[in-house]
């Protein structure tokens, strides 16, 4: 897959053939687990996810769990993160908003993969490390926010597509407001368990739902430290 998207300083001194050859055992258990798309599973594949993590967890970065990142969050699990992006169906060039930036590795994905990615951080710790962490490795994103994501971004609306990467009670309005009609978005939604839906706008804007199994995620909060 070649990608314009993709800066050249990818590769740092910091990537080592060791991690390259650990990030290949990863790619190869998502695919036992279900993960179809070869794109995503390059990105898997390319993207130093060791950067994104706090330096104690280095030697575990390609073991297919979540870990803790900064201000009490997490980074997800490899196979949440290709599950939600697979469900998401990026295509290349499309505008993603994605609500929950965390270390920014989720974005990094999506970037990798071509889209044009708004993203939206309610800790401002994190949302400074995200800018840190993707500028480690040559990405950018259109643009990065700190705020409430349960408003989304109505200034850049409207999206292709949606992803959220915290546990939401509802569906806010205001993310079904700025996706694009045909536009998806992909949400857990829940308390101690979540349900991952995807929720796809017709052309006349009406609004369906389905179903892709439970997962775990941190809250989405709201408002502003």
């Amino acid at each position: 897959m070649k990608n314009v998207y993709f800066s050249a300083n990818y590769f740092t001194m910091n990537d080592s053939p060791r991690h390259q050859g650990l990030r290949n055992r990863l790619v190869n258990e998502l695919k036992q687990k279900g993960i179809q798309n070869r794109d995503i599973l390059e990105a898997i594949a390319h993207i130093p996810r060791h950067l994104f993590l706090d330096s104690a967890f280095e030697r575990h970065a390609y073991e297919d769990k979540a870990f803790p990142i900064s201000a009490e969050q997490t980074i997800s699990q490899p196979y949440t993160v290709a599950f939600q992006t697979e469900l998401l169906d990026v295509q290349k060039g499309e505008k993603v908003l994605e609500i929950g930036t965390g270390s920014g590795y989720q974005a990094a994905v999506l970037i990798f993969l071509g889209a044009q990615v708004y993203t939206v951080e309610r800790k401002k710790e994190l949302f400074l490390i995200a800018q840190k962490n993707l500028q480690k490795i040559g990405m950018k994103v259109k643009y990065a926010g700190y705020g409430d994501g349960y408003k989304g971004l109505p200034l850049y609306a409207p999206f292709d597509k949606i992803i959220v990467t915290a546990a939401a009670p509802h569906i806010p309005d205001a993310l079904i407001e700025q996706l694009k009609p045909e536009g998806k978005m992909v949400i857990p939604v829940g308390q101690n368990e979540q349900t991952m839906l995807l929720i796809e706008k017709n052309k006349d804007g009406q609004i369906n739902q389905s179903r892709h199994g439970l997962f775990r995620f941190v809250p989405m909060l709201r408002n502003k430290d």
